[in-house]
């Protein structure tokens, strides 16, 4: 019997949709039950908005002050605790689960499913190698307890049910690590979409030249209220933070709406665009790579095309 426990993510208080991309991948294996598991200082709100996506057999509470901010370190011990009864164990693959479930599995002594992007039975998926260039399609054993993450571009989160869940406080009693412990937290502006969730991403290049020219891409990005990416070349000339990278070694994104500005296409970005829905490509070489996926390509100076497509705007 396939019993399914998610880790949810979450931050300022709300509830992360990556979740909910979670539970569609879930709700694909067959299981008998699927809970949600909620770590944090004060629970309540969270689970009480988890609680009422649709297919979610209960929420558990796990209040403590030490989950005030979402180490690995401190959430793992906890997380391998509750696992007990569970067969399954998922994450989202995102800097979140990438950083909590490898930890998790370790100390279940369980090798790791990773980026899951198609659930084909409860124990087998399908999963992307080679910086996407190649699907393999893996088969972990029935009598191990599964432990993995769920690739957000490849499901659609799931909506709110009829009716809310329960929500139930887990009591663990888990010695946690002193060993590591929070410092501080920096985060970019918030003042446009997240990368990771935003319905339209506008993203630039080493083209650009600068990181002053990269107001060009703000501009755009704000007529349509986008959120803003960059390619690792635009990141590693210093135009922009790495938070914003797009690509294989940053963040993997499936807006309906990606506009690629003076970016060449290189395979390790298009890994992380592959499941958008429209690629708009503006690059003055012909010939780039990124024009074989764009659906729609415009070829010529991005100065003098991004103006005139934000005042038609």
């Amino acid at each position: 019997m396939t019993q399914i426990l998610i880790i949810a993510e979450h931050a300022h208080g709300k509830l992360n949709p990556s979740t909910a991309k979670c539970l569609t991948a879930a709700k694909q294996m067959g299981a008998a039950s699927i809970d949600i598991a909620v770590f944090a200082a004060d629970a309540t709100s969270i689970a009480n908005e988890a609680s009422r996506l649709d297919g979610v057999s209960r929420v558990l509470k796990i209040t403590h002050a030490a989950n005030e901010h979402a180490l690995a370190a401190i959430l793992a011990p906890q997380v391998v605790a509750l696992a007990a009864n569970y067969t399954h164990v998922l994450g989202p693959s995102t800097t979140f689960g990438k950083d909590l479930m490898p930890r998790v599995a370790a100390l279940l002594g369980e090798a790791q499913v990773s980026d899951i992007m198609k659930v084909i039975d409860a124990h087998t998926f399908q999963r992307p190698i080679y910086a996407g260039n190649a699907i393999i399609t893996v088969s972990a054993a029935k009598e191990r307890k599964l432990v993995a993450t769920v690739r957000n571009a490849s499901f659609a989160a799931s909506g709110n049910g009829a009716a809310a869940a329960p929500v139930e406080d887990a009591n663990l009693s888990v010695a946690l690590p002193t060993h590591t412990r929070f410092v501080e937290l920096r985060e970019g502006a918030q003042d446009r979409p997240d990368l990771q969730t935003a319905r339209r991403v506008v993203s630039g290049g080493r083209a650009l030249g600068s990181a002053d020219a990269f107001k060009v891409i703000y501009s755009l990005a704000d007529k349509l209220g986008a959120g803003v990416g960059a390619s690792r070349a635009a990141v590693d000339a210093g135009y922009v933070p790495s938070d914003m990278q797009v690509g294989q070694t940053g963040k993997i994104i499936s807006p309906e709406l990606y506009v690629a500005i003076g970016i060449s296409g290189a395979i390790q970005h298009l890994t992380g665009i592959k499941d958008a829905g429209t690629i708009v490509a503006i690059n003055k070489d012909g010939e780039a790579p990124i024009f074989e996926v764009a659906d729609i390509g415009l070829v010529g100076d991005l100065f003098k095309l991004v103006p005139e497509i934000e005042a038609l705007l």
